[in-house]
């Protein structure tokens, strides 16, 4: 299907790939990975035509179609379903003629653009759609909402739904999983395990990489390599490969020895006993994944923070909302230190309005939170990258919150947050996303909070970023708060869950496998109860496919018509002609060419008459069929 021959790449003057060959076949489901600038994106430039290839040859089989996200959607008025819908060129240009043909009143166009719209399952377009808003958490109601209606994030998600609507052999993903929240991550795994052709994914999501893609295809140093297996296959296959780093292996060990010596001294002390039982669980973890990221430039720490209260926080029947709304209520629960709680729940629950409490950037409507005096918040959402001065240096951050602090211990820890040299001191303004998330983390780390308040700290976050991350949270001897669709961050990281949903917040009895099953029970019960509330639309349904029937009938009965008076018509003029040749007054005149004009026109008549017949004997085959 898609073939790199010797194929070298260049974006400016930055080669990208040099002498690179790739072979993907149908079928075929590929995890794109590599650090951040090696040219992933470039990559699918370069198979959608955007790009030319410095040299050697890249193949794309004959009518192949191609299917990808745009990033950027238009502000239209069209309704959302229409939107998502046009990502089926195909259905959407038929659309189209038909119209045109319903106008003009050309039955027998109507009739071939109906079965065309039949064979490639256009009756069903509508509701395919449909089904896929509603994967990808719109609800019941949005479709014929405008698109210009949904917020940036909710428009993404359209983006993704048309390019899933497109009935390709293709299909190039780049982080699709940015806008979506657990619920429609979960769908999405499943749906791509089911799509039969093969597949591009670029992800910074392990858990979602794993499940969705049977091979890892590595670019990096300007080359392309495939590992078979799943992400977590590749990461033990590039442990091996880069095993000779053995001073970076050391420093690991010498990571797990201070861990150990913590876990030994504290494991039977009352007071210390959570935080113990946490360093075991992240020590077990750290060991399992951390070799294949030897070579990472990124090393996060936070700092030790001063004296832990206990509680840190505490809630008291509060509830919260946004003026006379209440979004959650009957809150009572409190925050110890070495808690460590992941906030589960579908889209739109409430899981960042709690957050916002907690952080004390929103007032609760009634109940209490009380705050222990010596706490220190440490609060991550995504408006405070929006809120770093453009204009300042990483180090110039650092030295507003921190003007004691000398200039070497700065520029060294922000070094762990790959701010190395340079990078420390030019402006944050033309930074990535991913770069000033990493800022955002420095600085909090740097106050040394004694609670984190994280809210999807991942969204900008390359593989590598968030590994480092993954290690540092396991390090953080304080208590915390996580929000976010990363499985394996909330698996690596969190002791304990919270449900967060129906208004209410309650601790759920499981791991994120039970909130799976939870949350495929939940999605099966809403479909069950809307059967009986969607039986008006699917009466409605039912009478738009019966009055498409009867147009059909319609017109294929008007093309019928017209057949059997061609043939008339035919026939009538043939008859004429035998009249004629039969006539022994043409033979008496001896007029050769006259005789051999009419015998010329009763051919053709003949002919016609076949062709005439055939299409009519068809029309009623279709009729039949039809009815």
């Amino acid at each position: 299907m898609l073939s790199f021959d010797s194929i070298s790449l260049r974006r400016g003057s930055k080669l990208l790939l040099a002498d690179a060959t790739l072979t993907l076949h149908r079928g075929d489901k590929v995890g794109l990975v590599g650090a951040n600038g090696a040219g992933k994106s470039s990559l699918f430039a370069l198979i959608l035509g955007q790009l030319q290839e410095d040299a050697g040859t890249m193949q794309l089989a004959s009518g192949t179609v191609v299917a990808h996200v745009m990033q950027e959607t238009l502000a239209a008025e069209m309704a959302a379903i229409d939107y998502v819908l046009q990502g089926d060129g195909e259905y959407w240009a038929l659309q189209g003629q038909l119209a045109q043909a319903e106008a003009a009143e050309d039955g027998e166009r109507m009739v071939a653009l109906h079965t065309h719209l039949e064979r490639i399952g256009g009756y069903s377009a509508r509701a395919r759609a449909a089904r896929l808003m509603h994967g990808l958490g719109f609800v019941p109601g949005e479709e014929e909402r405008s698109v210009a209606s949904f917020s940036g994030g909710w428009r993404m998600r359209l983006n993704l739904a048309r390019a899933l609507m497109c009935r390709s052999d293709l299909l190039l993903l780049d982080e699709p999983t940015n806008h979506l929240d657990l619920d429609a991550v979960l769908w999405l795994e499943q749906w791509l395990r089911d799509y039969e052709g093969a597949m591009l994914l670029i992800s910074h999501d392990r858990d979602f990489l794993d499940r969705a893609v049977v091979s890892i295809l590595h670019l990096g140093n300007e080359r392309l390599t495939l590992y078979a297996g799943n992400y977590s296959a590749y990461e033990t296959m590039r442990a091996e490969a880069l095993a000779q780093q053995q001073s970076a292996f050391e420093k690991q060990q010498r990571q797990i020895a201070h861990m150990t010596s913590f876990i030994d001294r504290f494991r039977a002390k009352a007071t210390k006993a959570r935080q113990a039982q946490s360093r075991i669980k992240a020590l077990e973890r750290m060991q399992r994944i951390a070799p294949a990221h030897v070579d990472s430039p990124f090393n996060f720490e936070f700092r030790e923070a001063g004296r832990a209260p206990s509680p840190l926080l505490r809630l008291h029947k509060a509830s919260i909302g946004y003026g006379e709304r209440t979004i959650l209520a009957g809150l009572s629960f409190s925050l110890l230190p070495g808690d460590r709680l992941g906030l589960l729940g579908p889209n739109g629950a409430g899981k960042t309005t709690l957050v916002k409490l907690l952080a004390g950037a929103m007032a609760p409507l009634s109940g209490q939170c009380e705050t222990a005096r010596e706490l220190s918040i440490g609060y991550f959402a995504q408006h405070q990258l929006e809120q770093l001065h453009s204009e300042l240096t990483p180090l110039q951050h650092l030295q507003m919150l921190d003007a004691a602090a000398g200039e070497v211990e700065l520029r060294s820890f922000l070094g762990g947050f790959g701010f190395p040299g340079e990078m420390a001191t030019s402006p944050v303004g033309p930074r990535s996303g991913g770069e000033k998330a990493r800022l955002v983390l420095a600085l909090i780390a740097w106050q040394r909070p004694n609670l984190l308040l994280l809210d999807e700290p991942t969204n900008h976050l390359d593989l590598e970023t968030r590994h480092a991350l993954t290690l540092a949270l396991q390090e953080f001897a304080g208590a915390m708060v996580l929000v976010s669709h990363d499985r394996h961050l909330l698996r690596t990281v969190c002791d304990e869950f919270l449900l967060v949903d129906g208004g209410v917040a309650e601790p759920f009895a499981g791991d994120l496998d039970d909130y799976a099953h939870w949350l495929a029970a939940r999605r099966r019960e809403r479909e069950k109860g809307s059967e009986k509330s969607g039986a008006g639309e699917a009466r409605k349904a039912q009478r738009a496919e019966q009055s498409q029937q009867r147009k059909q009938t319609q017109a294929l009965s008007n093309r019928i018509k017209k057949l059997e008076d061609e043939l008339a018509r035919l026939q009538a003029d043939k008859a004429k002609i035998d009249a004629t040749l039969a006539d022994p007054a043409l033979y008496e005149a001896g007029d050769l060419a006259r005789m051999r004009q009419l015998d010329g026109e009763r051919l053709a008549l003949e002919e016609k008459l076949d062709s005439v017949e055939a299409d009519w004997l068809q029309a009623h085959e279709e009729l039949e069929a039809l009815s």
